[in-house]
């Protein structure tokens, strides 16, 4: 065993195991009233506090399966305004061993800022400055506060825009510590392929830049991957320059409908090996329809069958025409009916307004039911070849089960994801569904999570997927990195040997 947290002689290995390290020694009840007023007074008491409301607020999220004890709450929510107070408060943190669990826009689901050691909430919502558009190179400079539905106001009237559009609400840091990606993604790319580089404090303070702004770079090693996808656990993210895009000269909105959830999931297979470039394409289970107009969350009803909707663009009208005829073509196929198209502004936002309000809906759904009634959201991602059977198996699997669900997908790349709702004394069985999903994915050379991250509610799955020496690899980097394990303990995999929490 390493003795306290000096490994030096674990050093030789490339890995490090669990078993290899003692339980992370924290501030003490002692001296935590000290820090936390140096912390108040770098930042100013103005922006920190303790008030019940705000610590319950900061503490778990909306469908994720884990809530944290009240003993493992926030002692303190600290709003930076600058790098330079993050720097200074993380200095703080790292002299007193007081835990950091960052925080954006609140909207991760799989317990990526439920605390776990006390400390404090590091909430970056008020640093939503947008710093500099290179409007020449395609690119802008902004703070982690900043949302994504803001951020696309500002490019607007540039005729550009930024690509990953996850759920309404998130902020750039939180997108870059989960990777998330959005219905955008299958054109765009996820956050790895949308950020140029960062500013990152690291555990003891230090502040460091990933990169510089060219799209191009071999210099050294890729930092800026490193930090995008670690939930917070290696340093926090203070500036980040993105990558921009140019908003297409024609785009419109298709749709297709299919009795059957595996027809729909098919015609996305059959559409790339036609050589259809789509900006994007999303699926929409029956339930899922039904929901949305039961609760009127669009200004028009939709026939309650399995959604395929898409975005088709291109530099012609002749192009995008052409396309059109391909998708209507393969979707009559594959047994689709009533197909759509939305040409202008007004009907083209009414369209994909439905895939923007599945989550909502479906919460509603939940609730009408029972007040009482719960729910978890999750997501996995397989090669698109195996996607019809996957998503097929599993909508059978909850349905058996006596659960009800809503099921939608980014399926453009394999990744879809179910609200499962169901009453508490079916949690059990609702725990051994996600568990069937999770692992059905990775027997299909799949990803636990394609887009939601792993937090806590999966970190005994990333080793199944990935294996313990991975696993072990990450441990070893985190620990070079935070060796007092103070940055979003717990979260992605586990730091200490008697930590006893299960994923689900």
């Amino acid at each position: 065993m390493a003795s306290g947290d000096n490994y030096n002689n674990l050093n030789c290995k490339s890995t490090l195991n669990l078993f290899d390290l003692n339980s992370p020694v924290y501030c003490s009840n002692h001296k935590l009233p000290e820090a936390l007023q140096k912390i108040a007074d770098i930042v100013g008491i103005e922006n920190v506090t303790n008030s019940e409301n705000e610590i319950q607020s900061h503490r778990d999220s909306l469908g994720n399966s884990f809530k944290p004890l009240k003993n493992e709450y926030s002692n303190l929510i600290v709003y930076p305004t600058s790098t330079e107070q993050i720097s200074k408060v993380v200095r703080v943190c790292n002299e007193y061993r007081l835990p950091i669990v960052p925080y954006a826009g609140g909207t991760s689901l799989e317990g990526q800022y439920v605390p776990t050691r006390n400390g404090i909430c590091l909430d970056t919502s008020k640093m939503a400055k947008i710093i500099r558009l290179n409007q020449d190179d395609l690119d802008i400079v902004v703070q982690p506060g900043v949302t994504w539905q803001d951020l696309n106001a500002f490019l607007q009237p540039y005729n550009l825009f930024f690509g990953p559009d996850p759920g309404p609400g998130a902020q750039i840091g939180g997108m870059v510590a989960t990777s998330c990606s959005g219905t955008n993604a299958f054109r765009y790319g996820t956050m790895k392929d949308n950020v140029l580089s960062m500013k990152i404090v690291l555990p003891d303070g230090t502040l460091i830049k990933t990169k510089n702004r060219p799209r191009k770079s071999s210099a050294g090693y890729n930092l800026t991957n490193l930090f995008i996808g670690s939930e917070g656990t290696l340093g926090i993210c203070t500036e980040v320059t993105l990558k921009l895009n140019i908003i297409p000269k024609h785009e419109i909105i298709a749709l297709s409908y299919f009795d059957s959830i595996k027809d729909a999931s098919k015609t996305v297979s059959d559409l790339f090996k036609n050589g259809i470039q789509l900006n994007a394409i999303e699926l929409m289970d029956s339930r899922q329809m039904k929901v949305i107009n039961q609760f009127s969350y669009t200004d028009r009803k939709w026939s309650e069958n399995n959604l395929l909707i898409c975005k088709i663009g291109g530099p012609t009208k002749n192009i995008l025409n052409d396309t059109i005829d391909i998708f209507e073509k393969i979707s009559s196929q594959n047994n689709g009916f009533n197909f759509e198209i939305a040409t202008n502004e007004r009907e083209k936002t009414e369209l994909w307004s439905a895939r923007k309000t599945n989550l909502w809906s479906s919460i509603d759904w939940a609730k009408s039911m029972d007040p009482d009634m719960k729910y978890w959201t999750t997501d996995v991602a397989v090669p698109v070849s195996k996607l019809p059977n996957v998503i097929e198996e599993t909508a059978i699997d909850i349905e058996n089960s006596g659960l009800n669900t809503t099921i939608v997908g980014h399926v453009g790349d394999g990744n879809y994801h179910a609200l499962i709702i169901f009453p508490p004394e079916k949690e059990q069985i609702a725990k051994q569904v996600l568990n069937r999903m999770i692992k059905r994915a990775i027997d299909n050379e799949g990803t636990v999570s394609g887009e939601h991250g792993i937090g806590l509610s999966k970190r005994d799955f990333l080793i199944d997927e990935l294996g313990q020496d991975t696993i072990n690899t990450m441990r070893k980097i985190k620990l070079a990195l935070d060796p007092l394990r103070i940055m979003n303990p717990d979260k992605i995999f586990k730091i200490d040997p008697n930590d006893v929490k299960t994923s689900h």
